[in-house]
């Protein structure tokens, strides 16, 4: 059976044009709370269609060669670069509208229901070997003891707190800016835990516990006493610790660009090379079954390539 929401128009129909459907699905997804980016990802690709075809096309009009033959004018006839990523993309947007206009009546026959769909795989991320990770943090931990540079100021624990939580806990770079003190809870049960939360309900799956080390804990509370932590666990802006990391990166010597992802990728293979339940990795990564997946295959890739 379709969901409760009806068509944001009751007028669509095989005899609508394509144009006013997507100013339809448009305001559908915003309903539905999908982001803004992906609400203009989406729609864009689909705008993309109605520039092929003829823009008084009805709907019901409207079939599986249309669509394969619009798809290969990206690639060969367009004259504008589509990298695979972005045409999976686009398969992806004509597949959830017409699933869409089908489900809920304005079409009959689904034609984007055979087009087939590309999976497009991501190249390898770059990780960080054991005695790399050792490397970084023993120099944020010469910061942390003898000042910045080492040796040449006063103790400052910010840098070790940023790069030790990232390597411990996994979490993304948009997790890391919205924390805030309360996000930490140092009096749990089992031991101090990070919570990760998130506005939108949308989002609710990604929400997660993350157990926090003694040793973090005791860098956490240097680091609490020598700033001023009030809406954020780092309050400068994504630039600025992304400047930390680098400078991190290169004072410990690396040949890599020490980033936010490259300490997500290090810590779940970390957890997976300590033979970790998947599940469990999963579920602290806050991905869904399918993107762990992908996730999961290059893991093991990533593991047999350290053998």
């Amino acid at each position: 059976m379709p969901p409760d929401n009806p068509l944001p128009s009751a007028h669509i129909s095989t005899h609508t044009p394509l144009i006013p459907a997507v100013n339809a699905w448009e305001i559908y997804l915003h309903d539905q709370g999908k982001s803004p980016h992906t609400v203009k990802a989406f729609t864009a690709d689909v705008l993309l269609l109605a520039a092929f075809l003829a823009p008084d096309r009805p709907l019901g009009d409207i079939s599986t060669n249309d669509l394969n033959n619009f798809l290969s004018w990206m690639q060969k006839g367009r004259g504008v670069p589509c990298s695979p990523k972005t045409y999976a993309r686009r398969i992806t947007s004509l597949k959830a509208f017409f699933r869409w206009l089908h489900q809920y009546g304005a079409i009959l026959i689904d034609p984007a229901e055979k087009v087939v769909q590309h999976s497009v795989i991501s190249p390898l991320p770059q990780v960080l070997t054991p005695d790399e990770v050792q490397a970084v943090l023993w120099v944020a931990d010469r910061q942390r003891r003898a000042g910045q540079p080492p040796g040449g100021g006063k103790p400052d624990a910010r840098t070790y707190t940023l790069v030790a939580l990232l390597l411990e806990t996994g979490i993304k770079k948009s997790e890391c800016l919205a924390l805030s003190p309360v996000h930490i809870d140092p009096e749990a049960p089992g031991g101090a835990l990070l919570f990760i939360r998130y506005a939108s309900p949308q989002n609710r799956y990604k929400e997660r516990k993350i157990p926090l080390s003694p040793e973090w804990m005791a860098a956490y509370d240097e680091y609490s006493r020598q700033y001023t932590l009030e809406d954020h666990l780092f309050p400068w802006s994504q630039r600025r610790l992304e400047y930390l990391l680098e400078d991190l990166g290169e004072a410990a010597g690396l040949t890599k660009h020490l980033s936010f992802d490259m300490c997500r990728w290090t810590c779940a293979l970390s957890d997976w090379r300590a033979e970790m339940d998947h599940n469990k990795i999963r579920q602290k990564l806050g991905i869904s079954k399918i993107q762990w997946r992908e996730v999961r295959m290059k893991l093991e890739i990533l593991a047999k390539g350290e053998d």
